[in-house]
């Protein structure tokens, strides 16, 4: 398992399951072109590359290349550390057809591979698992008690603490924990309880 420093975007969920088994490191999906019109999701990715940037790994065809390119119109390049697995001919065992160009997707690329694709950037496991350890986690349990979820008045919640944060207004959720557990820590998010009379 490779230890990372900093998030890794893909475009879906199988390149995500299939990456999680290679990395430790938060995985975020595109949604393939859906990122074009999601405008919450590309401010939330702005967002986790403003401190030590995001890894992308795409496809090895002209979609992965156009995600890549939006993503570079909204991330400064400085942030982007761009991964690209090698064009190989075949086709995914879930799929009934190849794609369009006939090259494996992430998900279809050996983990042997994708491991060789990441090592130069390993971090040392020690130190982060250490720093890791010592982060307590924010729970689903804590956004209930917080009102932030399960509530009337829920989603109004949700609004004020994502503006705090400067985070994408009205995520769910799911979405916002996720964001608050790769940004923040359980302390700071109490704090912004605190600040917000939350």
């Amino acid at each position: 398992m490779v230890k990372l420093d900093r998030p890794v975007v893909v475009e879906g969920k199988y390149d995500k399951l299939r990456l999680s088994s290679v990395i430790d490191a938060p995985i975020i999906t595109t949604n393939g072109f859906r990122i074009f019109n999601d405008k919450e999701k590309q401010a939330l990715i702005r967002r986790l590359a403003a401190d030590k940037g995001i890894f992308v790994l795409t496809d090895a065809d002209g979609a992965g290349l156009i995600i890549r390119n939006l993503l570079r119109g909204s991330v400064p390049k400085e942030k982007i550390t761009n991964i690209y697995i090698p064009a190989v001919r075949g086709k995914e065992k879930r799929k009934a057809a190849p794609s369009k160009e006939g090259f494996l997707g992430v998900e279809g690329i050996d983990e042997e591979t994708l491991t060789k694709l990441f090592a130069p950037f390993a971090v040392d496991s020690t130190q982060e698992t250490a720093s890791a350890q010592n982060k307590e986690r924010i729970k689903k349990s804590d956004f209930y008690e917080a009102g932030l979820s399960g509530g009337e008045g829920s989603a109004a919640r949700r609004l004020a603490l994502a503006q705090y944060w400067k985070l994408p207004p009205y995520m769910s959720a799911n979405a916002l924990l996720e964001a608050a557990n790769l940004l923040y820590t359980k302390e700071e998010f109490e704090a912004a309880l605190a600040a917000l009379h939350l």
